[in-house]
């Protein structure tokens, strides 16, 4: 198999493949992809189940794993950043949650950047959804950007989704 054939193998599969279950957080039923294009080099998500045998493509040049308990195989050049992020209640530390967003920002602008937690419904979307309003996005757009790319139980966890609100 080509290199290229094994790139669209492992971005279908990523794409395709599910994470399923109910957010602790609203006690929420979701299924979603395991990956999310939200728009342009900007891609949201989870971590698989099989987390061991997970090669994330070589088409991502950045990758922010709000989740290091579980984590992908990256390959050589791939620019990986890791903060861990809890989904309770409360908001995380305000000064690492913009400067996660600035380097997504930075990030996605020169190159395909995924943003990645446990399901990729909570930590994920905080961090991806305080990128989009820094670079210019209401809030409300955001946060309907990503429940409607990724799934509607996006930003079940209510202390998120308030504080973005405040965030414009």
């Amino acid at each position: 198999m080509s290199e290229v054939e094994q790139f669209v193998e492992q971005l279908a599969s990523l794409t395709t493949d599910r994470i399923e279950g109910i957010a602790v957080m609203g006690n929420v039923p979701f299924s979603v992809p395991i990956i999310t294009q939200i728009e342009g080099n900007l891609w949201q998500g989870g971590t698989p189940a099989d987390v061991a045998g997970a090669m994330l493509p070589a088409y991502f040049r950045y990758a922010l794993n709000l989740y290091p308990w579980g984590t992908y195989r990256w390959h050589n050049g791939t620019e990986i950043r890791v903060a861990r992020l809890y989904d309770r209640g409360e908001i995380p530390d305000t000064t690492l949650l913009e400067d996660l967003a600035a380097w997504v920002n930075e990030k996605r602008a020169i190159g395909p950047t995924l943003v990645h937690c446990q399901a990729g419904l909570n930590r994920s979307a905080l961090v991806t959804a305080l990128a989009l309003i820094r670079s210019g996005m209401a809030a409300d757009d955001a946060i309907l950007l990503l429940r409607s790319k990724r799934s509607p139980a996006v930003l079940c966890n209510a202390a998120f989704e308030q504080w973005l609100r405040e965030q414009a």
